[in-house]
């Protein structure tokens, strides 16, 4: 590239707000959506509704964003270099032959070529050697579509500019890499979108539910049965290892008694995945000297019809609740009470009470404690 600055990186391209939104984890994207509305999402949630649904709004809101930052990025890129488009597959070539690659920077050189992790395990068998050859075929394909596209409908002339006098002359070519960039980071962001979001409202969720019913949050797991001189009684913790597996949270009720809970958005069609994670707990652990007997209860999105894993769990001391049913809380609550003795309000509440009761006590619920880094030991 014949450049004014030279570009050394892709993600030099992108703003800072693009280059954070890109990478995001858990608690990034809490701070790039906003508190309020993921705590709308939980609240949808806790009444039943598909985590899908609830978070394509948030899915749709960065994918938006990073659309736009893609096209500043061919903006921004332009007016450093005249030659930015006719050189970026090469230059998205070389960047991804390189020995250590930021997530970031692989990501947009793989775009860039209308590749994704996944296209590129598959179509390239994550083998470098044979990118050259993708890229030319790529190059190839891309104009003989614009070629055909052109005698169809005639040459694109154009200029954008930003406010701050960054330009760029567009053409069939300029575009034509644009929007397989975006279509391919579409492809990417919706990926990781659904692992993300798993992971980022299991523990929001759980924490939510569990300070809702009136337990107490512990940012780190305790080492002993008492604190400051009292007993740990109606406290919990967020993914904590046990000896055998992980569970993502663990409740002490009081003294010997306590319960595993473990949360998946699995649908229907994983019961297997379900009673894994039934079984996979011991009924009792030693904590601070002390024995605890130690319930569990299996969190999942839905269950089939004419399936028997609600039974099977009972067999080996465990229950399985769907969050699809409406205000499913009540189900754990009423859990709790069957096993531990548990008593609380929501009880007695009917469908409209605790409609009215959730939307309440979400807007108490402490979001940040549960996504912000944590020791498991303290």
């Amino acid at each position: 590239m014949t450049d004014k600055v030279a570009i050394r990186e892709l993600s030099q391209l992108l703003s800072p707000s693009g280059r954070k939104l890109l990478c995001a984890k858990g608690s990034d994207l809490v701070q790039e959506i906003g508190l309020e509305i993921v705590r709308d999402v939980v609240l949808d949630i806790l009444a039943g509704h598909n985590l899908r649904d609830s978070t394509e709004p948030l899915t749709r809101r960065r994918i938006a964003a990073l659309n736009l930052g893609m096209v500043s990025l061919f903006l921004k890129g332009s007016s450093l270099s005249g030659n930015f488009v006719t050189d970026l597959p090469e230059f998205a070539h070389k960047i991804l032959l390189r020995k250590r690659v930021q997530k970031t920077e692989r990501w947009l050189a793989q775009w860039m070529l209308g590749l994704t992790d996944k296209a590129f395990q598959n179509v390239l068998r994550d083998d470098p050697a044979l990118l050259e050859r993708y890229r030319e075929e790529y190059i190839r394909t891309c104009e003989e579509v614009i070629c055909a596209h052109v005698k169809e409908v005639g040459e694109l002339r154009g200029e954008l500019e930003l406010s701050d006098n960054v330009k760029a002359q567009i053409n069939w070519l300029w575009l034509t890499y644009l929007l397989n960039a975006i279509g391919s980071q579409t492809l990417a962001i919706r990926g990781s979108e659904k692992s993300t979001y798993g992971k980022l409202f299991e523990k929001l969720v759980l924490g939510s539910l569990l300070h809702i019913l009136g337990f107490n949050h512990m940012r780190r797991v305790p080492q002993q049965v008492t604190l400051h001189g009292k007993k740990l009684t109606g406290v919990f913790w967020l993914s904590s290892k046990g000896e055998r597996r992980q569970s993502d949270a663990t409740l002490l009720y009081e003294l010997g008694k306590g319960v595993r809970f473990d949360i998946g958005f699995i649908g229907r069609g994983n019961p297997e995945i379900s009673l894994d994670k039934v079984t996979r707990f011991e009924h009792e652990i030693s904590f601070g000297g002390s024995k605890y007997y130690m319930a569990t209860i299996i969190l999942v999105d839905r269950i089939g019809e004419k399936s028997s894993i609600e039974e099977l769990a009972k067999r080996v001391g465990g229950e399985i609740i769907q969050m699809s049913a409406s205000y499913w809380p009540k189900k754990v609550a009423q859990v709790l009470h069957q096993s531990l003795g548990f008593k609380h309000p929501i009880l007695d509440m009917d469908e409209g009470q605790i409609q009215a009761f959730l939307r309440a006590q979400i807007a108490r619920v402490p979001l940040e404690e549960f996504v912000a880094p944590s020791s498991e030991e303290g």
